[in-house]
């Protein structure tokens, strides 16, 4: 069974920056295309970034210039870079992968 852990979130003031982490249980490219979801209290779950195996990335409107995702496979591995937080970026970010895999999340609280 695929495994998806989330690691990396934190408590960090408005203008900092975190690094998400997500392993995966095989080859990250054996999935076709990775990505992040966050989910803020009260509200849906909503697409943050996503990485295909071709090295294809995209991205919220939300998230564009402050946010990369990226891969390394050796480490069966997914990053989420997130610079410049908001308050807004407050959520538990989920690591999802094709097939309808998500990993448990991880809180990510933007305070002061």
């Amino acid at each position: 069974q695929v495994q998806l852990v989330e690691s990396g979130g934190g408590l960090v003031q408005p203008g900092g920056s975190l690094r998400l982490s997500c392993a995966a249980s095989e080859s990250i490219f054996s999935f076709g295309v990775m990505g992040w979801y966050r989910q803020a209290p009260g509200k849906q779950r909503e697409f943050v970034a996503t990485f295909a195996r071709s090295g294809v990335t995209n991205y919220a409107d939300a998230v564009k210039g402050r946010f990369t995702i990226s891969g390394d496979n050796a480490k069966n591995t997914v990053y989420l870079q997130m610079n410049s937080l908001k308050p807004e970026d407050t959520a538990v970010y989920y690591c999802y992968a094709a097939g309808g895999r998500w990993g448990q999340g991880t809180q990510v609280t933007v305070s002061s």
